[in-house]
């Protein structure tokens, strides 16, 4: 078995360019990012241990990380002989394709709601449906203002904006946190997300706990707000607002490329924050795990006022069977889920714009990804 594994490895390691692109193509290419560069590519593969993976998975679910999905998938698909094929088609349709068996795991910025968890007891033989924190990062805003390089808003003027009540760049709020701006007279056009995303779900958590009076909404993943534009998928958000001049819109930090500006914000910090990987570590540090068993579902704290601490993040989180996976996908499965855990895979999400979960709660999730039977 010890020499088989060897000759697999061996062909796969071979296949480096035809299996990684088998991978992202089944992904699906995205023009915001490069992800799985840098010279730390053969050291990390060398570290994968594959066991007996093999075959295809398929999942589904945020596509808020799915630039950190294609990165792990290049690494872990050269290394084994696994083709990973995950539909980035958001968190809804995620946690759908998996509580319906679908998919041996989905990736979702939300955690299970209780009936969601529910569900899940018919296709997890045994068990129930688990969420694994694995990718952090900072929601950005993004803006398409002509000659305003640098944007101040606060959370309330954040609500005002998205729920048509601010409605010229030149608004007298906007214009009191960026004094030294020329703001335009210019319409701002607001998108959103047109699917259930775990993206939309944490900026209303976001708005809600932060300004409440001025976003008067129960939130969750479905956009409830008035007004505004919406596009599917944080790519198509981040393509609207590169696109639309006097456009604003929401998705996480590694979509706000090719020149799209993002918004500091004004948390009563000393400085207003921008939104950064390290700034974004910052406010997860400071989540509580709240699930119980070996769920290990987050509480992050969105109010925060420390410096440097990015307060408007997600955490997206990998669901699986604690007990009852298929064994078929298991071994595949398990292999793929604990690479993304391990030091290597974590290291990777800073490459991509993504912030690596605190040692405190990834040493968890290694700890039950490897309890998963």
């Amino acid at each position: 078995m010890k020499l088989q594994r060897m000759n697999r490895r061996a062909l796969a390691l071979g296949a480096l360019a035809v299996s990684g692109a088998l991978a992202l193509t089944a992904c699906g290419s995205d023009e915001t990012g490069n992800p799985g560069g840098g010279s730390s590519n053969a050291a990390a593969q060398s570290n994968i241990k594959c066991d007996d993976a093999s075959g295809q998975v398929l999942a589904d679910g945020s596509s808020a990380q799915k630039n950190a999905v294609d990165a792990w998938v290049k690494q872990f698909s050269a290394a084994c002989q696994v083709e990973i094929n995950y539909k980035a088609g958001g968190s809804g349709a995620g946690v759908t394709a998996f509580t319906q068996g679908q998919v041996p795991w989905a990736g979702s910025d939300s955690a299970l709601k209780p009936d969601e968890v529910a569900a899940s007891k018919k296709i997890c033989s045994g068990g129930q449906g688990i969420d694994l924190p694995m990718v952090g990062g900072p929601i950005a805003v993004g803006y398409n203002v002509p000659g305003v390089d640098k944007l101040v808003l606060d959370s309330a003027t954040i609500a005002k904006i998205f729920d048509s009540k601010i409605t010229k760049w030149n608004d007298p709020a906007i214009a009191k946190l960026n004094p030294d701006a020329k703001l335009p007279n210019l319409k701002i056009q607001a998108f959103h997300r047109s699917d259930e995303s775990g993206t939309t779900d944490n900026f209303t958590k976001y708005l809600i706990a932060t300004a409440k009076k001025d976003f008067p909404y129960e939130g969750g993943k479905a956009w409830q707000a008035k007004g505004g534009q919406s596009a599917p998928q944080s790519s198509g958000v981040a393509a609207q607002v590169k696109q639309t001049a006097g456009a604003i819109g929401y998705f996480e930090l590694s979509y706000a490329k090719d020149g799209i500006k993002t918004v500091a914000i004004d948390t009563g910090a000393a400085e207003p924050v921008e939104a950064t990987v390290d700034n974004a570590t910052k406010a997860i540090a400071e989540a509580k795990v709240v699930g119980t068993g070996k769920d290990l579902a987050l509480q992050l704290n969105y109010g925060t006022k420390a410096d440097g601490a990015y307060p408007m993040v997600l955490v997206t989180y990998e669901i699986v069977c604690d007990k009852g996976n298929k064994a078929e996908t298991l071994p595949a499965v398990k292999a793929f889920l604990r690479y993304a855990a391990s030091e290597d895979g974590q290291k990777i999400l800073a490459e991509n714009d993504y912030a690596p979960m605190p040692e405190e709660i990834i040493t968890k999730v290694r700890t039950t990804v490897e309890s998963l039977s």
